[in-house]
Parts: C-alpha cells; sequence; structure tokens
C-alpha cells in the first residue's frame, strides 16, 4: 500500500467555523481540536469538496462503486457514507438547475461483530473486503458472479468467499464486474464478468467462483488492479502484467520503444491471457503507483513522474489537447507524484506536498472546482487550515473519493 503525503493547508477555512491561531491555543488544545481524519467527495452534480460526516473515527482508505462510498477505519470498521434517496426532500421549482449540495449520512455497516476489515474495495454494483486474517467477503449485487460465491445471488452483509477460505488473501480490486486478489504466497485469482479476456484465463467465459490465473513461475504477483474491462497484475520488482481490452493502449500493451506512434498491424486491441505491457517507459522504469480509467490510465514512476496513456477525448491525458495518441504521455508540470487515480474521462494526481491536481473532463463537477473540460491539471482547493497528509484516494465513473490525516507541526519558535 502506497504511504501517504504531506500537505499544506489547501485554501482558507469557510463557513462559521472558525479556529483560533496557534499563538492563542496551547500545542495540547490544537492537537485536540483536529479532527482524527477527514473524507472528501466530488462529482455526480458536486463541483467543490463536499467534507463527509466522520462518526468521530479516522478513517485509513476509500473506495467507491457506481452506487457505493466507503471507508475503512483504524479499528476495522466499514464506514459507508449515503445519500438520502432522490425525492424525499421539498419538490424543486420548475426551471430549477443549481441543487443544493446533498447531506450525506455515514454509518457502520451491520454484521461485522468480531471481524476486523483491513481493506474495501468497490465494484459497480458491490463490495468486497479483506479481515485482518486474509478471508475475502463480498456483498451487494451478485450478477455475473461477482460476488465469487459460485452463483448469481445478491448479499446484503458482507459473506466469506468460501472458496478461498485456505488461502491468506493481502489484497483485491474490483472493476465494474469483476474481481482480482492476490494470495500472500503470490496466488491470483479472478472471477466475474469474462468480456474481453478480462479474467486472464484464456477464454471470455464468466466465472462465479474464483479461477487461479496462470502467471509465469518467476513473476513474484504484489498487487492487482481492474479496470472496467481489463486488469492488471504488478509484480514485486515493478513489473506489470495485463489482459482485456487494450482499446486506446490504455494498458500499454503496444509494442512501443520511442515516442513513434506503433503501426496498425502492431496495435494490441485485447488478450486473453496475461500479458507483459510493451509500451515504453511502463516496461523500463519503476511503476510505484497505476491506476486505470474507463478508457485510459495513468502511471508514476519511482523518480515521481505521471504517465498516462489511453483515450484523450475529454483532455484526460493531460497534454492540452485532445489529441489522439497510443504513446504514454509524460504529464509537464507535475514533479514528486506520489498517487494517481482515473475516473471515467478525467485523471486526479496527489503531489509530495498534498496537492491534489486533476483534468480532463468537467461536467458534473468532476474536476473539483467550478470548470468544465481542462486539457491540463489544476489544484483542487481543500477547506483545509493546518497540514495534511493524503492516505488515500479513489476515482470511480463521474466522481471522487479522498481522504486525509491532520497533523500537527510545532510552531517555530521565535
Amino acid at each position: 500500500m502506497q504511504t501517504g503525503t504531506h500537505g499544506r493547508p489547501g485554501g482558507r477555512v469557510t463557513g462559521t467555523r472558525t479556529r483560533g491561531g496557534l499563538s492563542s491555543l496551547s500545542s495540547t488544545k490544537m492537537m485536540h481540536s483536529l479532527p482524527l481524519s477527514l473524507v472528501y467527495t466530488w462529482g455526480s452534480g458536486i463541483s467543490t469538496p463536499l467534507r463527509l460526516p466522520m462518526l468521530n473515527t479516522e478513517v485509513l482508505q476509500v473506495s467507491l462503486g457506481r452506487t457505493q462510498k466507503m471507508g475503512v477505519t483504524k479499528s476495522g470498521r466499514l464506514i459507508t457514507w449515503e445519500a438520502p434517496s432522490v425525492g424525499s426532500g421539498e419538490p424543486s421549482l420548475p426551471g430549477a438547475v443549481e441543487q443544493m449540495q446533498p447531506q450525506f449520512i455515514s454509518r457502520f455497516l451491520e454484521g461485522q461483530s468480531g471481524v476486523t476489515i483491513k481493506s474495501v474495495s468497490c465494484g459497480d454494483l458491490f463490495t468486497t473486503c479483506i479481515t485482518d486474517r486474509g478471508i475475502i467477503m463480498t456483498f451487494g449485487s451478485g450478477s455475473n458472479g461477482c460476488l465469487g460465491h459460485g452463483n448469481l445471488n445478491d448479499v446484503t452483509q458482507p459473506k466469506i468467499v468460501e472458496a478461498l477460505l485456505g488461502y491468506e488473501l493481502v489484497q483485491v480490486s474490483c472493476g465494474a464486474s469483476h474481481v482480482l486478489a492476490v494470495t500472500n504466497e503470490r496466488e491470483v485469482f479472478s472471477w466475474g464478468r469474462g468480456d474481453n479476456g478480462r479474467l486472464g484465463l484464456g477464454t471470455q467465459d464468466t466465472h462465479t467462483a474464483p479461477q487461479q490465473v496462470n502467471i509465469p513461475a518467476e513473476f513474484e504477483a504484489h498487487r492487482v488492479l481492474c479496470g472496467v474491462d481489463c486488469s492488471m497484475i504488478i509484480s514485486t520488482q515493478h513489473q506489470i502484467l495485463a489482459c482485456g481490452s487494450n482499446r486506446f493502449n490504455k494498458l500499454g500493451l503496444d509494442k512501443i520503444s520511442e515516442t513513434d506512434e506503433p503501426p496498425s498491424c502492431c496495435q494490441v486491441e485485447e488478450v486473453h491471457i496475461f500479458k507483459s505491457v510493451q509500451s515504453a517507459p511502463l516496461n523500463v522504469e519503476k511503476i510505484v503507483y497505476i491506476d486505470i480509467g474507463t478508457a485510459h490510465s495513468a502511471a508514476v514512476t519511482e523518480k515521481g513522474q505521471c504517465f498516462t496513456f489511453g483515450s484523450n477525448q475529454h483532455g484526460q491525458l493531460g497534454c492540452n489537447s485532445r489529441r489522439s495518441s497510443r504513446v504514454p504521455y509524460p504529464v509537464t508540470g507535475l514533479q514528486g507524484i506520489t498517487m494517481v487515480a482515473c475516473g471515467d474521462a478525467f485523471t486526479l494526481a496527489i503531489g509530495a506536498e498534498g496537492e491534489v491536481y486533476t483534468w480532463g473532463k468537467g461536467a458534473r463537477g468532476r474536476l473539483g472546482r467550478k470548470e468544465e473540460d481542462s486539457g491540463i491539471p489544476k489544484a483542487v482547493q481543500l477547506e483545509e487550515s493546518h497540514p495534511f497528509t493524503v492516505t488515500s484516494v479513489a476515482c470511480c465513473h463521474g466522481n471522487t473519493l479522498l481522504a486525509v490525516k491532520p497533523f500537527f507541526e510545532e510552531p517555530i519558535p521565535k
């Protein structure tokens, strides 16, 4: 798991909340006044970061799907944020377009007594989580068999994937309707929808229970990552295998050594088994963080450089144009990047000082500011009056979920 990055205050505190300066507060009081963590969301009509209610807990990791926003707390519980169902409020006036920001409600998920959750990953209509004992649990919609219970039944509360009880799972990732999981012994399992070969099993069949994936013996699987219709496995040596749809070269499977476009005969559209990425610099540099959006991806090298590849229909590659290219693009003006996340047609990056940058499609608040499409990275302002660390970020479809942890800095003696 990536470690967070330190952040500087990202804008003024607005509204009625006020904070005394360091001079008017003792150090101890200042520390006690800081929340344990904060989670922000934007998108789906929310055009500036909205602080979510926290239940006085520290959230370490977040994930979101088409319908759900989830977090894992330090104490190992699942927290979820829900907007009251549409139609529960007052009827809006005819012609009214600008909606008030929704008031999200937070609650802990039931049915978890005696279980400590370490991580969560959301698919479109379902959720997977891993316990501190390496057991995987799933719940939500059972369509496409993505819950891994051997059937298509929906499940309302977290239920153990019994087929994997003999294994210790260390990480899991959900696509829209498929799942990949990796064990402490470096084995990889996949299940759910199989179109485009996204499960890496050599077919396009759908599987309702976990299937072991064949990977080269020398490849030590460390992390797995699911896109909407594709998958990646990252090794302990930072090598990357990918399968599924490579449309627009969003997986980097085209053989590209320089900046020249590959001829059409060498463009890979999809593969049904895991193959090594072939596009420089993904196959030569150490990639320390990567994420796959709907039709594009972003990767961070060991040196903190951000590369984007795939569709550029809304400027989500960050090259200040909408030119189409299958060659990975080094995003200019960004250094010291530590994390990236990709939505449907926008990209987010976190800087070494905790800065949050977004670019690409701007409709319905995707970029966290009142702006239409942006072809270059621009900063998102968070309502923070003190330094913070970004601990986790997730983008899905048009939404973003971002967790930050405030920290206290001793005032410099005069």
